[in-house]
């Protein structure tokens, strides 16, 4: 009985501990749940919340909203692709520990007038502060030069994304923003982290998550290459061989 009170009584022993006089952001996204079906042409998630400050009273001058969408993390093998003897082959590569499929992050006003430097590297804020943790002992040019081919491909695939000023700041205590989900996004375990900004210093955090997920058939088929490998890898020969015969007859009878 002694345990189970102390359990209970954790959460405002917490709660008396942290400061009373710094503001909290109250966050949440319109889906917390997206599946992914064979129609699927993109989505349009939307992040909104609340600004807490102590007692009540917002100060004179307004604090700024930066929000980031990402992930899943994953490992990556960047390859860089040359022509030798008239051919275009693979040269150097680079491997990536830790780069996130998908990125966007959307601010009240360009991050660069909001924050120095050196906090938005601490917190990955925009697209150049990633870390991507180059697992290749390579020089430091070469590992600058694949960074730099990697973000410049997805976000040409609209995989990284920034929206300065998209963040909509209503009565200095509501926020709102949309990020578009494109159609090739990445499945996984996504967050959404919420940053208070105010005089160059963050105030405070909080964080969703939220799950993107296959849906239908196309659940069923990845679910079948990652558990039995094998077997769908037969099928999937097979599948193609009698296609291709069933072509065949059909032209030769045309």
């Amino acid at each position: 009985m002694r345990a189970l009170a102390l359990l209970l009584l954790a959460p405002l022993l917490l709660a008396q501990n942290q400061p009373q006089n710094q503001p909290v952001l109250v966050p949440d996204v319109s889906q917390r749940d997206i599946r992914i079906i064979y129609s699927f042409t993109g989505a349009e998630l939307l992040l909104f919340g609340a600004i807490l400050y102590p007692g009540g009273r917002i100060p004179d001058k307004p604090a700024d909203i930066i929000v980031v969408l990402k992930g899943p993390t994953e490992s990556i093998v960047v390859r860089e692709k040359r022509k030798i003897a008239g051919i275009w082959m693979n040269a150097d590569s680079a491997r990536f520990r830790s780069a996130p499929g998908f990125y966007a992050v959307a601010s009240s006003r360009p991050i660069r007038e909001i924050i120095d430097e050196r906090t938005a590297a601490i917190y990955e804020l925009g697209v150049g502060n990633l870390q991507l943790s180059a697992a290749d002992a390579g020089s430091l040019a070469q590992t600058k030069r694949f960074e730099n081919g990697l973000v410049d491909l997805r976000q040409r695939n609209g995989l990284y994304v920034e929206q300065p000023g998209a963040v909509e700041i209503t009565d200095g205590a509501l926020y709102r923003v949309h990020i578009d989900i494109p159609a090739r996004v990445p499945v996984g375990d996504y967050t959404a982290e919420t940053f208070l900004v105010q005089d160059g210093r963050v105030l405070a955090g909080a964080v969703r998550e939220i799950a993107i997920r296959k849906s239908g058939f196309e659940r069923f088929v990845a679910m079948a290459a990652e558990r039995w490998s094998f077997l769908y890898g037969v099928v999937s020969i097979a599948l193609a061989l009698l296609l291709g015969w069933a072509a065949g007859s059909l032209f030769r009878r045309v």
